[in-house]
């Protein structure tokens, strides 16, 4: 915010047989100099009271919550409307805080602040389990006001990540969010906020709720749906060494939900987005002893070449990129081999005329090496 110095009045002075003397404008390298340290005392003082009020705002905030958590008893309806309008002020004024506005700058001391002085108490349980008491518009700011903090450091700590390891039973509210239509987009967005933190994914990983995704992937509201979509794809991406460890302890439940629920689902949207996430495990290098695993299976191998011959070609090409990797196993078993020889003369074929809308040397290379292999390989003896 620009902030100006204080104005320089010339002074002069006249003799009687000369002329008036001409007055110098102050330049603007005259107004920083003369008025700079009244500047930097104006800034520290308006940088106090912004932190001041930001703290205050959020206590204001927390009462007006209990009023809520109370459910408003012995008050007037007239008197609780004004409290929830006052309520909704408060949250846009956090809002603008955190964020700043078209005319000013978030202020790092005010954020702190109100950073503290949110996790501080119980601000932010009240906060989530009140939200669906609130208006529409309230709740897009709570939830706007909530994802920023997941991201404010104070004293180059997240103070959020300690705060919802103490309460981490907040993520079961916020996951099963998704079966109320009016507040699963809130309680989503705020969730991809919260596992940013690796502690907290950690947890919704291994937690019984994880395998509701599977069907809330699958939910008949498009919005909630795809909301849902990418929360289960942050989980299983975001966090490397996390991600690895959970496939590797519940490979057998979660690929077989996966398997049946998502790439053979009825639901294109579903069977692509799940063959295009599941490209984006295999091939992470973190995963690969999962990666092997997955492509030994002939169950596996079966459903790939069902995608192969989809009418869609990005499922199509998706499922190539998946394909690929069991024809590049070196320790291919016998029952891999033996499908892959089998079905040998309508894999060609199918290469023969597979292309991507667009010109791509990796695909082309990749597709030679597939043709490759395959037109060489011989029937394993079975163990």
């Amino acid at each position: 915010m620009w902030t100006a110095g204080r104005r320089c009045r010339g002074r002069a002075t006249q003799r009687a047989s000369a002329p008036p003397a001409v007055v110098r404008r102050p330049s603007l390298l005259d107004v920083n100099d003369g008025g700079g340290a009244d500047n930097a005392k104006v800034k520290a003082v308006n940088k106090l009271k912004a932190a001041k009020t930001s703290s205050d705002l959020v206590r204001q905030t927390r009462d007006l919550l209990v009023f809520v958590d109370r459910g408003g008893v012995d008050t007037k309806e007239s008197k609780r409307d004004e409290k929830m309008m006052e309520l909704s002020k408060l949250m846009r004024d956090l809002k603008v805080i955190l964020y700043g506005d078209s005319e000013t700058e978030p202020v790092a001391e005010a954020c702190a602040q109100l950073t503290q002085e949110f996790f501080r108490e119980n601000t932010l349980r009240l906060l989530i389990t009140r939200l669906p008491e609130l208006n529409l518009e309230t709740r897009k700011d709570a939830t706007q006001v909530v994802a920023n903090l997941q991201r404010q450091q104070v004293q180059s700590r997240l103070i959020a990540c300690d705060y919802l390891e103490i309460n981490i039973d907040l993520m079961d509210v916020l996951i099963i969010g998704y079966e109320n239509t009016d507040m699963a987009l809130h309680y989503g967005a705020m969730l991809r906020e919260c596992i940013r933190h690796q502690s907290v994914a950690k947890y919704v990983l291994e937690t019984e709720r994880m395998k509701k995704f599977f069907d809330y992937i699958q939910l008949p509201n498009f919005d909630i749906a795809s909301d849902a979509a990418a929360t289960f794809k942050e989980l299983l991406t975001r966090h490397k060494s996390t991600v690895s460890e959970f496939l590797s302890k519940n490979y057998e439940w979660f690929f077989a939900e996966y398997n049946s629920k998502l790439l053979e689902s009825t639901n294109y949207i579903t069977r692509r987005q799940a063959i295009k996430l599941l490209g984006d495990i295999l091939l992470d290098r973190s995963n690969s002893t999962v990666m092997i695993r997955y492509v030994s299976s002939r169950d596996n191998l079966r459903i790939l070449m069902n995608l192969l011959r989809e009418s869609s070609k990005s499922i199509q090409i998706e499922a190539f990129h998946v394909f690929k990797l069991f024809v590049a196993n070196q320790n291919k078993p016998a029952d891999i081999v033996g499908i892959l020889v089998a079905n040998r003369s309508k894999l060609l074929r199918l290469f023969a005329d597979f292309k991507t809308e667009k010109e791509d040397e990796q695909f082309e290379a990749d597709k030679a090496q597939v043709v490759k292999k395959i037109s060489a390989l011989e029937p394993k003896e079975r163990q």
